[in-house]
């Protein structure tokens, strides 16, 4: 079933290129128009900048020449290296360009048939969770010696990179906001795949050959499974991006891995090598230049022992300009992150299985702006008022003060100007006087009045992170409000079973004209909740997973979790930060995935005939312990812990004496006063035989209580270890 494609822009290439050729006209895109606000948002465009169409720089252009290479990529004068590198990437494989630039045959220059030409190119790219088809003109920036600007094919008649470019600056706002970012967010907007970002401890790798032996198996097998890798050497503190070190390589800049190949060394480099096998890597360079001048350079003593039938024999092939060969050692000596994106269509992230994904959309928000209850509206609002009118009476106003106090004065003058008329002078200093003193009071009023709107902006700023229908809760860190996040839930069926989590927030880089444009900083928590959960968690509860935070447009988690249910918690790292995300969980076993939006509870059709419920507990049932003699065999048992009409059967733990059950339960209770039983059975053949029960009696509010309670009525002698928690407020577990 082909994939729903969103029209950028409302932009439909189809209907725009009918009605070019209906006209005779070429096309002109009135969204990014050959104009500087296309170029450059803060910079001037180079003097003696022109925008020329292909057919105006060459006689007879071509979208490809001779197929597509990664040898079509040179940079230009745009810091986008990032995204030059994942184009390579791409060039390399041609399910993956085909998808990007859709109908490429029918988007060539037809030389016989130039009345079909209507310079209207479109490609695509994968944006939250879909594929976004971006329309073009062909009109291209030209410097002022005739050549593009930007990104530019080794073979000057070959346009689809320039194009590309073109395409991807107009999805991201011009092409200065393509200066600076990161490789993986360039490699999911081209693939629709997982990126996986991982930093090298360039110490440990280089001291330990088991570490490197296991990183290169890891990049192999990635690499044999069509996933794109790139690499970089991260600058230090305070040191220049591009900066280049005595090797050659250049530091902040994104390389791309073309081949990674274990090799049997000939007799001829025995000597020189000093080993039998080597571990290689080839690199590439997006600007076409072969930096790299250590072991397996070009012109080095390596590549003079060996020929090229040999070359060829040991796949020491280089295929493209800009490409080099190294050994992996010094590769983990230098570089220090790797970005590894796989492709999840070929269901191929690992050897085993196949692997599913399931996606949700969300977004963190503040609370809506009608107040939750009027109470608290009309209380806030009557403490403002009490605080502001508290202030005037401590500080008196001086506009009432000041016209009594002039009425007065001019009562006086009157009087004094019919006997003393000399002493007028005198009192029209102290009124004066006094009317300075009145405007002190004044700009003390207003700045007490500007203290009070401040300290009401607060209080109502952290009232609106603190009302619980607030989606934007922050990190973990900030406990009072990190459950008012979104929450996603799923649950795992097989024992270990292994999950990538991909947590994506919407791209910024279109605000970066207005000033804005930097990703929020944004990570999750995975934590393990009540087997029989159907709402959103209240309370902290067991972690079973953490990513780092990054500011990133996205942030990847793999992790092994074992059998149960698991809510998910999306969050930025400061409270009050919005915006919209995306959710992707991989699996190779068939799993739901799905927001929890309620904070109690649906009730079924039946239960609304019956009394509400008045209290809610938490039931976990850590272990039992001794639950058969010495000499006899260890029992396949499991668990029902039953509280009313609702039950909840553990998994089966088989030839154990002591199951540590790790189950946790979450009843809404009509009748807080009926016990809560708990059951241990094992399982037969024929039929399964009661191990022994307990019953648990709750208060009426406790937290985190433990107990250890014997078995009775059954064959078992042992015991089970249990916590519980109750709470009359159904919102408080």
């Amino acid at each position: 079933m082909p994939e729903r494609v969103c029209l950028f822009q409302g932009q439909n290439y189809h209907k725009l290129k009918r009605s070019c050729l209906r006209r005779g006209a070429l096309f002109q895109d009135p969204y990014f128009p050959a104009s500087a606000q296309s170029l450059f948002y803060k910079r001037a465009p180079p003097p003696g900048l022109k925008w020329k169409r292909p057919r105006e720089l060459c006689k007879d252009p071509r979208l490809f020449v001779d197929g597509i290479s990664t040898r079509d990529l040179h940079q230009g004068s745009l810091g986008n290296c990032w995204m030059v590198a994942a184009t390579s990437c791409l060039a390399t494989e041609n399910s993956l360009w085909k998808k990007v630039i859709p109908n490429h045959m029918e988007q060539e220059w037809n030389p016989k048939h130039p009345d079909l030409y209507a310079g209207i190119f479109h490609f695509r790219f994968w944006r939250m969770g879909q594929w976004t088809d971006v329309v073009v003109d062909d009109r291209l920036p030209v410097s002022e010696d005739g050549t593009l600007l930007f990104c530019r094919s080794a073979t000057p008649r070959e346009f689809w990179s320039a194009l590309l470019e073109k395409a991807y600056a107009k999805l991201n706002g011009c092409y200065e906001a393509l200066e600076g970012g990161n490789t993986a967010e360039a490699l999911v907007d081209f693939t629709g795949g997982v990126s996986e970002p991982l930093s090298l401890d360039r110490e440990a790798l280089t001291e330990h050959a088991d570490q490197r032996r296991v990183l290169f198996q890891t990049l192999a097998k990635a690499h044999s499974r069509k996933a794109l890798i790139t690499c970089s050497i991260r600058p230090a503190d305070g040191e220049h991006v591009e900066s280049v070190l005595d090797c050659g390589l250049v530091k902040g800049h994104a390389y791309g891995i073309t081949a990674v190949r274990k090799i049997r060394i000939g007799e001829s480099l025995l000597g020189i090598c000093g080993a039998s096998r080597i571990y290689m890597v080839r690199m590439r360079n997006p600007w076409g230049t072969t930096d790299w001048t250590g072991a397996w350079s070009q012109g080095s003593q390596q590549w003079n022992q060996v020929g090229r039938s040999e070359r060829e024999k040991m796949g020491l092939v280089v295929r493209d300009v800009g490409e080099f060969w190294m050994e992996f050692e010094d590769f983990c000596r230098y570089f220090t992150d790797l970005v590894v994106c796989r492709l999840v269509e070929r269901s191929l992230l690992w050897p085993w299985g196949h692997w599913r994904e399931v996606r949700c959309r969300g977004e963190w928000a503040h609370a809506p702006v009608d107040s939750p209850s009027t109470t608290s509206t009309a209380s806030r609002t009557s403490n403002s008022q009490r605080t502001f009118s508290g202030s005037q009476w401590t500080h008196p106003g001086p506009a009432p003060r000041g016209d009594k106090k002039e009425d007065r004065l001019g009562e006086t003058q009157l009087d004094r100007r019919k006997v003393h008329g000399a002493k007028e002078k005198k009192e029209r200093g102290e009124e004066k006087a006094r009317t300075n003193k009145g405007r002190e009071r004044t700009q003390k009023k207003k700045e007490n009045t500007c203290s009070v709107n401040k300290k009401e902006m607060v209080e109502d700023e952290w009232e609106r992170e603190m009302d619980k229908r607030c989606r934007c809760g922050g990190c973990i860190n900030h406990r009072e409000t990190f459950l008012h996040n979104p929450q996603f839930m799923f649950e795992v069926g097989g024992e270990g079973d292994e999950v990538l989590i991909c947590l994506q927030q919407e791209d910024r880089r279109m605000k970066r004209r207005e000033g804005g444009g930097e990703n929020l900083p944004i990570g999750f928590e995975v934590l393990r909740v009540e087997v029989n959960r159907s709402c959103r968690v209240q309370c902290f509860s067991e972690q079973a997973a953490s990513s780092v935070y990054m500011d990133s447009r996205s942030v990847t988690l793999r992790a092994s979790l074992s059998p149960g249910r698991y809510a998910l918690l999306p969050t930025t790292f400061q409270p009050g930060s919005t915006g919209r995300f995306l959710i992707r969980l991989f699996s190779h076993t068939r799993i739901k995935l799905r927001e929890l939006k309620e904070d109690l509870p649906a009730s079924s059709l039946w239960q609304c005939c019956l009394s509400q419920p008045c209290a809610v507990t938490t039931v976990h049932l850590h272990r039992a312990s001794s639950l058969s003699q010495s000499k006899q065999p260890a029992p396949d048992v499991y668990a029902v812990i039953r509280c009313e009409e609702d039950s909840i059967r553990t998994r089966v733990f088989q030839k154990d004496v002591s199951p540590e059950f790790n189950t946790k339960a979450i009843f809404y209770r009509r009748r807080p006063r009926t016990k809560i039983s708990i059951e241990l059975w094992r399982r037969g053949l024929l039929f399964d035989s009661f191990l022994g029960g307990a019953f648990l009696q709750t208060g009426d509010s406790e937290r985190g209580r433990s107990r250890v309670i014997d078995l009775q009525g059954g064959k078992s002698c042992g015991c089970i270890y249990v916590e519980t928690s109750t709470s009359d407020c159904l919102t408080d577990l």
